[in-house]
């Protein structure tokens, strides 16, 4: 799947939303894109609050996104700074990409095109809540 993905388009998209990125507060714009299994791109940005510890990361703008239009699994995802620059996820995020995406989705990370179960090993998922 890596050859039939538009690395280019997701990283466009993404710089494109994160310029709708809501950060009074960080002023630190970061805006994400996905690709799904069905060949739909989905986009977020991250909204902060003057309550800080509210403030919405880019991905859970995009995996809302990936909910309200239909569902579907991540197979691919770049975020990027307000520089345009790839960025990593933070944990929680990593935990989202996981939730949606899973061991195979690939992230464009700051050292180059990884698997999930590369970038968070050893994963908690849903198999384990499985009685």
């Amino acid at each position: 799947m890596n050859a039939a993905i538009d690395w280019d388009r997701l990283r466009d998209a993404a710089r494109e939303i994160m310029r709708r990125a809501y950060v009074p507060y960080s002023r630190y714009p970061v805006g994400v894109a996905g690709l799904v299994d069905d060949g739909r791109v989905v986009a977020g940005c991250n909204v902060e609050n003057a309550s800080y510890g509210l403030g919405l990361c880019a991905e859970c703008g995009m995996v809302s996104e990936l909910a309200a239009t239909g569902g579907g699994r991540l197979v691919a995802v770049w975020c990027v700074d307000g520089k345009g620059a790839t960025l990593m996820p933070c944990g929680r995020c990593r935990q989202l990409l996981w939730e949606h995406g899973g061991p195979g989705c690939l992230l464009q990370t700051p050292e180059g095109i990884l698997p999930m179960e590369q970038v968070l090993p050893q994963a908690f998922g849903a198999e384990h809540l499985e009685p």
